[in-house]
């Protein structure tokens, strides 16, 4: 039983949800995401809240009980506040830069990196911080980690792109001996 999915789900005042053929519609102040769910659960969108429950007994249902109802409160969640992830940029000449539809990294190849930026999404780069908000978790997400990918951090010095907050672990490389 999912203690997540039990619960109903309350919408804040500035929040409507409609939900037509399976596809739940969530509007607030920041926007409007829309997702497709199945129908192996119940939803309904009531006054100012939304109860799920499963449509048969299986363990398959169970556990998309508490996925929907985690997927709902990210939606709400989106819409009111957004998501936002923080990324850092380390090593000597390693820099961002937007660039129209883009951003333009330069992290140690012999030619600028260009990732092309979603439209949902707002990048901006101050100094050697990357900082990816949006109203979708997923999104935001996906690619803050497409970015870190381009160059991720090496052991030895840090080097590369990495969360703000994450911890690199660090080895201690080549040591002449006496």
């Amino acid at each position: 039983m999912s203690r997540l999915g039990k619960k109903p789900i309350v919408l804040p005042s500035p929040v409507t949800a409609t939900l037509a053929g399976g596809v739940l519609t969530v509007k607030g102040p920041k926007g409007e995401i829309s997702r497709t769910f199945t129908d192996d659960i119940t939803m309904t969108v009531g006054a100012g809240e939304i109860t799920l429950v499963p449509a048969r007994e299986s363990n398959y249902t169970r556990a998309l009980w508490g996925t929907y109802a985690a997927h709902i409160y990210n939606m709400i969640t989106g819409v009111t506040e957004g998501f936002t992830k923080k990324l850092e940029i380390e090593g000597v000449g390693y820099r961002a830069a937007v660039k129209g539809e883009g951003l333009e990294l330069m992290i140690g190849f012999s030619h600028p990196v260009l990732v092309a930026v979603p439209k949902d999404l707002a990048v901006s780069v101050e100094k050697n911080v990357i900082t990816v908000s949006g109203i979708d978790k997923e999104q935001v997400g996906q690619f803050a980690a497409i970015v870190r990918l381009a160059k991720p951090p090496e052991p030895y010095k840090g080097k590369g792109i990495h969360y703000a907050g994450e911890y690199i672990l660090r080895k201690q490389g080549k040591r002449a001996t006496a």
